[in-house]
């Protein structure tokens, strides 16, 4: 029996965007449109049509009982990626060979018929895995008891919580014994205890049952903590794959042998670019200088950016951002919120701020840095990957999944009788 499970070659997925017309968004177009579509149909204008390639040449092989992460921004094409290996949808070049059953958990409702029960969901998924009737009633118990969802099994799902409903999915597709078990990042639906449970059942599965998973993630310290191996895409293309630590590295812009902390912006990718000033260098330095990597969440970030002014500036400012790896803009904030703005000859600048780490979670996060003047753009770069950060005293798995994308430090009097209420009347 071979070792490769799934082998990867040259996949690639084109879809056909419509364009829109630039006149004719109104009412009357709408109509208009509606009565044209028949016609369209038979009749179909390349001009009004646009390819995008969401995965490209993509080849990679998978070995036996390995946990294999694939990370990626949002758009980068893992979702495509597992929809075709789940066979939700066919490639449109490539081929790809795959030893072994699969069962797929990639988002809130997929995979169960709405209107039928819990119980009679399991037996539906049970026989689509090809299952005989006396397996998955071997199955059943074990399945219901991870789920915990005992009250509601004999309730359609289409009446379940999306907590419930990913419970009851997970615990199916985990136990089926399937060869192959694919998560997408569904599972941040559920509580954490039960993330927990999963996160412990796929490692389980793997190393005790020998199957293989293949896991996407936004979760950088999940992916580092329980898989072998890491995938990762970008815009369609796979850039890198091998050890996780290398792999999320370079994900998170510090490539091997780079200078550790800085960023030379000299050809990083920017939108758009005046003449009046570029920035240069970026550095990420610690409380005592140094340049670095990796952070504890419980100091600060000190930021240095180097940069150039070409021609006379008359109103320099400074714009900073902190974003998700999720892309969601945590806090933004301006030079000239705490100074006036500058007005600057031509030379070689430098300007640095502190970032106090401890309200961050223990998660990943982007850098983006503007120079403007009178509100007119300069120079602008964003994905600067922040320093990793870390926290011996915190369970990564449990920090990354609070509520909210930042942690707030608050501070907790202890618990003490209420003096409101008199001795010996019980409060209500």
């Amino acid at each position: 029996m071979s070792d490769t499970i799934i082998s990867v070659e040259n996949l690639s997925k084109r879809y056909l965007i419509r364009q829109q017309g630039v006149n004719g968004d109104g009412l009357r177009h709408q109509v208009e449109e509606a009565l044209r579509l028949p016609l369209k149909r038979l009749k179909q204008q390349p001009g009004n049509r646009e390819e995008f390639w969401a995965l490209k040449d993509v080849s990679f092989d998978i070995k036996r009982g390995a946990i294999v992460g694939v990370i990626g921004r949002n758009g980068a094409g893992k979702s495509t990626l597992l929809k075709i290996l789940s066979r939700i949808t066919e490639p449109t070049t490539g081929r790809i060979t795959i030893d072994g059953r699969v069962a797929s958990l990639l988002e809130v409702g997929t995979g169960f018929h709405q209107e039928l029960t819990g119980r009679e969901n399991i037996f539906l998924n049970g026989a689509i895995l090809g299952m005989t009737k006396a397996e998955i009633k071997r199955k059943f118990d074990e399945i219901v008891a991870f789920a915990e969802v005992e009250k509601f099994l004999d309730t359609p799902v289409k009446y379940y919580s999306s907590g419930m409903y990913v419970r009851l999915a997970f615990a199916v597709a985990a136990h089926l014994e399937p060869e192959i078990l694919i998560v997408d990042e569904v599972l941040a639906v559920g509580d954490v205890q039960f993330q927990k449970k999963c996160l412990g059942k796929i490692q389980s599965v793997a190393t005790q049952e020998e199957r293989t998973v293949l896991l996407v993630s936004h979760n950088l310290q999940t992916v580092r903590q329980i898989c072998q191996r890491v995938i990762m895409l970008h815009k369609g293309q796979l850039t890198a794959t091998g050890e996780p630590h290398e792999v999320i590295s370079r994900y998170m812009g510090h490539a091997a042998g780079s200078n550790a902390g800085v960023i030379d912006l000299a050809g990083f990718p920017r939108q758009q670019q005046h003449q009046l000033a570029r920035l240069r260098r970026v550095e990420f330095q610690d409380s005592d200088g140094h340049s670095v990597l990796q952070l504890s969440r419980r100091t600060d970030l000190t930021v240095r950016v180097h940069f150039t002014v070409e021609r006379p500036i008359q109103n320099l400012d400074i714009a900073m951002a902190v974003v998700h790896v999720e892309g969601q803009r945590v806090f933004s904030e301006l030079y000239s919120d705490e100074h006036n703005k500058v007005k600057i000859s031509q030379g070689e600048y430098v300007v640095r701020f502190t970032l106090p780490l401890r309200f961050l979670k223990l998660e990943s996060y982007f850098l983006v840095i503007g120079l403007s003047d009178s509100g007119r753009h300069c120079d602008f770069v964003e994905n600067l990957a922040l320093p990793e950060l870390t926290d011996e005293s915190i369970d990564p798995h449990i920090e990354s999944h609070r509520w909210g994308y930042v942690r707030i430090p608050v501070s907790w009097s202890p618990v003490e009788a209420d003096a409101d209420v008199p001795h010996g009347i019980p409060a209500r």
